[in-house]
């Protein structure tokens, strides 16, 4: 082994384990070694594996917790907080012909939302333990799920995200329709169809992408900066690396995310260059990206299979749905959209901010009009996700007027504190909706009531759980809604106003469903003598969620350590690119960088 290949080992085992360990078991769970009817065997190795891929995810993304802990300080193989560039990179060749690469990494953006999958995966699985039917194959196709989950967050070439991306589809459509309601052949088919329709559009963009784009383009720092060239390999082999690239006589295409970012950035950029049925390429793909990418939000008008799946799902997958497949879709926008294609970006925030306004005002109305219990959480969703596009969108709103990357980066780092409190939030109402549906069989919320008075500490996590949903001060869903609201307000005071008025709704379904739910009269519905005290298994669930959403709310600076880094350099980044490609902004105001005041709270300075 070289010394290069002795610096550069280290980081590929973490990513790679906590990757495909799931899917590992998953098949060795699917051959015949393990009977069917050895269920109980099965829930345990499967909950045993995703407790391992947690504490890994989690001893990568806290060093100094393990180090406290007596287990060593930092490592090459973990991650350092407040580096804000890609971190723990795995590249290998996996198809040189059509430079394909098997290309991992972490940054603030990807690292929690690694490890908010990990965690809820976890308790997905502990709560899926009243699932008797097929339990082998349950067990397997969850497993595989969590494996394509985590791939689309530490893949950094645009192939290998696609197949993780697709991964995921196969697995979720059999959950929903073999273990779902009376209607899950029905969700499931729905389900299957708007995501197979987002991974066309998504297939469309990469390709165009892929075909235009050309390393040669960049500088050798540029190469070495997106991992097309090791930094960590020796001075020589890098320059020999370098000008093999430089000195090609056809075009070099590439799926590396970054360098595909650094090409878009580029102030002769070929994607802005090249003209397509009267918008720029990189509009065009920016568009299909974005389209591919709300779909799995979902924002309105694609959102109409969120409901039903929800429904119709088992609780343990409804979790995931709300809790890790919901952000996928944000990642991808934040991700790949804007560094990749930034004039789309600038071109096309009317209609972000649009999609984010008219998803939280919908979401809202159409889960106060809800009867069934799920059905409202489901559209709560949908308005709460209207948040984190909004957040991404006021980049450019009125940048023509005053643009002031200070206010995008309070934006987006709204946005991504949104996504990851909406993963606890929401992840823990669906639970607290499968307690009550485990044991009366229904969620019609006009034969709820009294419940707090036959199950006193279920009700009192559920209530906990909702007041989170809701954005109450002191709990984590507070934080990104004023963050986004107050950088809609610098650039829209319409859009604040809204955002504003969205609270005031969410506040009223959500008190709504506690009063009618937990603190009627009496009981109402059937099988009311189901009505038990929460189990220990249940308790052992729920209570970590409560304690997150109390913990991010009142100590928000523990995710935004991590966020805030990375968010802040690539907002500073497009700044810069927008003052150098768009110099007919006008200079009344002096522009503030990303470091600005708003920043620099976020990041504790």
């Amino acid at each position: 082994m070289t010394p290069t290949e002795a610096i550069s080992q280290p980081a590929l085992w973490p990513l790679t384990a906590i990757v495909f360990l799931p899917a590992v078991v998953a098949a060795v769970l699917a051959l015949p070694i393990i009977p069917k009817a050895r269920e109980e065997s099965i829930r345990w190795i499967s909950l045993g594996t995703l407790a391992v891929v947690f504490v890994l995810s989690l001893w990568m993304a806290w060093p100094g917790l393990f180090g406290a802990l007596g287990f060593g300080g930092p490592g090459p193989a973990q991650f350092t907080i407040g580096e804000p560039g890609m971190q723990l990179v795995v590249s290998k060749p996996w198809i040189p012909s059509f430079n394909i690469e098997y290309l991992l990494g972490v940054d603030g953006i990807s690292m929690p939302l690694v490890v908010l999958t990990t965690f809820l995966s976890l308790l997905a699985c502990a709560a899926s333990w009243p699932i008797t039917k097929h339990v082998k194959a349950y067990h397997v196709l969850f497993l595989l799920l969590v494996t394509g989950m985590l791939g689309v967050f530490v893949s950094l070439d645009f192939f290998l995200f696609y197949v993780f991306w697709e991964v995921m589809l196969l697995p979720m459509y059999f959950l929903i329709g073999i273990w779902g309601g009376p209607r899950r052949e029905y969700a499931a088919i729905k389900f299957f169809l708007y995501t197979l329709l987002g991974s066309v559009l998504l297939l469309l963009a990469v390709l165009m992408l892929y075909f235009t784009s050309d390393l040669r383009m960049l500088a050798p720092e540029q190469l070495e900066r997106a991992h097309v060239v090791s930094p960590l390999l020796d001075a020589a082999v890098r320059a020999d690396a370098i000008a093999a690239i430089k000195t090609a006589a056809d075009p070099v295409h590439t799926f590396n995310i970054m360098a595909l970012a650094e090409i878009g950035q580029l102030p002769d950029s070929p994607f802005a260059a090249v003209d397509l049925w009267g918008m720029s390429l990189e509009t065009w793909a920016f568009l299909l990206l974005l389209i591919g990418f709300v779909i799995k939000v979902p924002v309105v008008p694609v959102h109409t299979w969120l409901p039903d799946a929800h429904v119709e799902a088992p609780t343990p997958i409804s979790m995931i749905l709300a809790g890790v497949l919901l952000k996928l879709g944000g990642y991808g926008i934040l991700r790949i959209c804007y560094p990749i294609c930034p004039g789309g970006g600038l071109t096309l925030a009317w209609l972000v901010c649009g999609l984010g306004v008219v998803s939280m005002v919908y979401g809202a109305f159409a889960a106060l009009a809800q009867k069934d219990f799920k059905r409202m959480v489901a559209y709560s969703s949908v308005s709460h996700m209207g948040y984190v596009m909004l957040g991404l969108g006021v980049w450019s709103a009125t940048w023509e007027n005053d643009f002031n990357p200070d206010y995008w980066a309070q934006g987006v780092n709204g946005a991504m504190f949104q996504m990851l409190a909406h993963g606890f939030s929401s992840a823990g109402m669906f639970f607290m909706v499968g307690v009550l549906y485990d044991r009366v069989h229904h969620r019609n919320l006009e034969e709820f009531g009294g419940i707090f008075n036959r199950m006193p500490v279920y009700s009192a996590l559920a209530i906990a759980v909702f007041f989170a949903g809701l954005g109450l001060p002191g709990l984590c869903g507070f934080i990104g809604e004023v963050l986004v609201t107050l950088s809609a307000w610098n650039y829209s005071k319409i859009l604040a106003v809204i955002s504003a008025f969205t609270v005031i709704l969410t506040a009223g379904y959500i008190l709504w469903a506690i009063q009618r739910v937990y603190l009627g009269a009496e009981y109402k519905g059937p099988h009311g003598d189901h009505l038990t005290p929460i189990t220990r298994r249940e308790l052992a669930i729920a209570t970590p969620l409560v304690f997150l959403a109390i913990l991010f709310g009142v100590a928000p600076q523990l995710l935004f350590n991590y966020v805030t880094p990375t968010v802040n350099r690539q907002v500073e980044t497009l700044a810069e690119w927008t003052r150098e490609v768009r110099p007919n902004r006008p200079a009344t105001q002096p522009v503030e960088t990303a470091a600005g005041p708003a920043a620099r709270v976020l990041a504790g300075e």
